[in-house]
């Protein structure tokens, strides 16, 4: 047995915004994916996922009785008991989704009367499958929005207007010709964990100063970021990448690992490079902005770096 694939996301703009409304833009990511499987010779990961989906068939049957969508239990715990597990390339704790693809795939094995992709995805059906892969992925994160699964699922770009107000976006097509500038990821070595991250920015959150950051300038810059990408206004968009890149320095700290604090600070003086968070920090990736990637592949030379997009 083996499922259909579900690919890894990356959030360009939003992170933390998007928990107060500001917009956001998620794009999926097909570099790493997985799927679900029953293997005859199953390593140590796969028998560590399945004890991971058993705890997580129980969440989801608890889950159940608020009514929200209802899943073919017969069917998924048979598969489990039979070793099934989650065979993935998603690194966990980087940033790019790990838990919303296993999220997305369990939806569209087991739930009963699911919304598929290929109906006509109104507002109110893409609101919906937010709420429920919200709920569901809470068991992996405390709390959810939902967007991770959502944007695995779909397989599509997300725009985030605000909560409520989502839409499948058109992103600019990218040709690598001639392109100098890209979007890529910058490998810290270090996993992440979301939760503590989150837990920081709650206790930051009632601090009236931090909020007045985040509403003046946190959240003007993002909303300004996703309107330039979408449009393909390039030069505003480093202008702006710029600005966000120095609220995060200043006002994210605890977010950016330590050894990050000088070469992000350098990207912002140089020009070579923008950095940002890559999801809830911590660890993980970091997501990187260039109008030169050479330029930026040779300021960044002791570092991994992934393109994810061209300019």
């Amino acid at each position: 047995m083996k499922g259909p694939l579900f690919y890894s996301k990356i959030l360009l703009f939003g992170e933390y915004g998007i928990i107060k409304d500001s917009k956001g833009l998620s794009i999926p990511y097909n570099f790493f994916k997985g799927a679900l499987k029953v293997s005859e010779n199953p390593d140590n990961d796969a028998v560590r996922s399945n004890e991971n989906l058993k705890d997580f068939a129980k969440y989801l049957e608890e889950m159940q009785q608020d009514g929200v969508v209802k899943f073919d239990f017969d069917k998924l715990n048979a598969d489990i008991d039979e070793g099934m597990y989650f065979d993935s390339s998603i690194p966990q704790g980087y940033g790019v989704g790990s838990s919303g693809a296993l999220v997305a795939a369990v939806y569209d094995k087991y739930a009963n009367d699911k919304i598929t992709v290929l109906e006509n995805l109104t507002r109110e059906k893409l609101l919906k499958l937010k709420e429920i892969f919200g709920l569901m992925e809470s068991f992996f994160h405390g709390s959810s929005s939902g967007l991770d699964p959502l944007n695995s699922y779909l397989s599509l770009p997300i725009l985030i207007h605000s909560k409520d107000n989502i839409e499948p976006a058109g992103i600019p097509s990218q040709s690598t010709e001639n392109k100098k500038g890209a979007v890529f990821l910058l490998d810290s070595g270090i996993v992440g964990e979301t939760a503590p991250m989150v837990s920081i920015f709650m206790e930051n959150m009632k601090q009236e100063g931090f909020r007045k950051m985040l509403k003046d300038q946190f959240v003007k810059y993002t909303d300004a970021c996703v309107e330039d990408f979408l449009t393909g206004d390039v030069k505003s968009l480093f202008s702006n990448i710029k600005e966000l890149s120095h609220v995060v320095l200043d006002n994210f700290k605890p977010m950016i690992p330590k050894q990050f604090h000088s070469l992000w600070k350098k990207g912002i003086e140089t020009n070579d490079y923008y950095l940002k968070l890559c999801g809830s920090g911590g660890g993980g990736y970091i997501l990187g902005f260039t109008q030169d990637f050479d330029k930026a592949q040779a300021s960044l030379k002791d570092y991994k770096l992934e393109v994810v997009y061209n300019f």
